[in-house]
């Protein structure tokens, strides 16, 4: 017999949580569940500042997608999303190549009875000029490896110019446009890094030659929390060194360099763009309604506008509940339950169930400020408001949040083992990746 083929393209949380769940429902006996993906390995994406600063290790943290998938029941297709035949019920992948050019997958196609867009978001440069050839982004984890190789060369060569002359006055310039949770979380991690530098051979390297700056276009940084909790986060950065600039728009990037709308000329060794997000922009040329942001337009049910055997979710899924005005925020959380949802309703249109709707709970927002600080705001309109977090209580959530991502791509069982040896390997191994 023909089985149910099931295909979710991208393994990120939402995505790789999905197949998890559908691959230990259903087995291979009378489904198959594919999970397609460019990369081989997942990390998650909320800890690519600390992949990008050095301070966490992505070799010990992220999930092979070949291991994951035997454990689960699902399939893995290595590749690359090239169109859709909505008539046909197939999807082409392109070709890929190494890094010689030669290629090693011709471009192929693959049927599905439902498939899952899961393909997350990229950094919106907003069509400011210089930006994509001048700027580093932090969507993956291959974009945090190019920034923290080139954080540690920097960090060497004023080490290099300190030795070889005392009096000078070297630093490794950075500016960070953008500053919502990325951005400020990587800002605060930079000098929790530089602190540690000294420790691993750059004896006269330390937070003091760090200059960091952090431009943001509104009037204030983290406008989703509440504003005592962003004036308390901008003590905290200002404090540790940070230059934060509010009302500050970039108009152009050009080599070490940013143009601002007020006339203000900012130097900077490294530039990183974490500005906002979007969708791909393969996904406006897929045959499926899309927003201004590329985001594909979904209905309650997390079904797409053009197909109902089309679903979509977390950052590259559009979806405006009734009664509000926009869409929900591209969140990890929103992603998880978005996941949840779909799972729901594939089963149900299996079984000709009808389908559930899709209720987004906001639980708050949580910005660490490395081993500094911690802010939030918890529950979110659940309590029919927000409730403020910071300390202790608020870094125990935040490190929580991680452990429960766990728990959805692995199961209970394996979830917390692998939690317990994070704790472990936070005691034995360096406090920060210097190769």
């Amino acid at each position: 017999m023909r089985k149910t083929q099931i295909v979710v393209v991208g393994g990120g949380a939402g995505g790789l949580e999905l197949v998890r769940k559908l691959g230990a429902k259903f087995g291979r006996k009378h489904h198959d569940i594919i999970l397609v993906d460019r990369n081989l390995s997942h990390i998650w994406k909320p800890l690519l500042h600390e992949v990008a600063a050095g301070s966490l290790d992505a070799n010990l943290d992220e999930v092979g997608y070949r291991g994951h998938c035997y454990r689960w029941g699902y399939r893995f297709f290595q590749g690359r999303l090239d169109g859709i035949d909505r008539d046909a019920r197939t999807i082409s992948l392109a070709p890929m190549y190494d890094k010689d050019g030669t290629e090693v997958i011709a471009g192929h196609t693959i049927r599905y009875d439902y498939l899952v867009l899961a393909v997350g978001s990229i950094s919106n440069d907003f069509g400011v000029p210089g930006v994509k050839e001048h700027c580093i982004y932090l969507d993956s984890r291959d974009q945090a490896d190019k920034f923290r190789t080139r954080l540690l060369n920097h960090c060497l060569r004023v080490s290099r110019a300190m030795m070889a002359n005392p009096d000078a006055d070297e630093q490794v310039k950075i500016a960070i446009v953008g500053a919502g949770a990325t951005g400020v979380e990587l800002a605060a991690e930079l000098y929790n890094a530089a602190g540690a530098l000294r420790h691993y051979g750059l004896e006269v390297f330390d937070e003091s030659r760090l200059n960091v700056t952090l431009l943001e276009a509104g009037p204030r940084i983290l406008p989703a929390l509440p504003e005592r909790l962003s004036d308390a986060a901008r003590h905290e950065l200002t404090e540790l060194g940070v230059k934060v600039k509010t009302d500050t728009q970039v108009i152009e990037a050009r080599p070490r360099v940013l143009q601002t709308s007020s006339g203000e000329t900012i130097e900077a060794d490294l530039i990183v763009w974490a500005a906002g997000v979007k969708g791909a922009e393969f996904l406006s040329e897929l045959g499926l309604q899309t927003n201004p942001r590329n985001q594909i337009k979904v209905r309650e049910t997390m079904q797409t506008l053009d197909d109902d055997r089309i679903f979509a979710l977390g950052d590259c899924a559009s979806y405006i509940p009734e009664g509000e005005q926009a869409p929900i925020p591209p969140r990890a959380q929103a992603a998880h339950q978005m996941a949840g949802t779909v799972y729901d309703n594939i089963v149900r249109s299996i079984k000709g169930k009808r389908l559930k709707t899709f209720v987004y709970r906001d639980k708050g927002s949580l910005i660490s400020l490395s081993r500094f600080s911690t802010v939030g705001s918890l529950m979110g309109n659940l309590v029919g408001g927000s409730l403020a977090v910071e300390g202790r209580i608020a870094r125990f959530i935040y490190t929580s949040l991680y452990g429960l991502h766990l728990l959805g791509i692995h199961g209970w069982m394996k979830g917390v083992f692998l939690m317990l040896i994070g704790r472990v390997n936070r005691i034995v191994r360096p406090r920060l990746k210097l190769h």
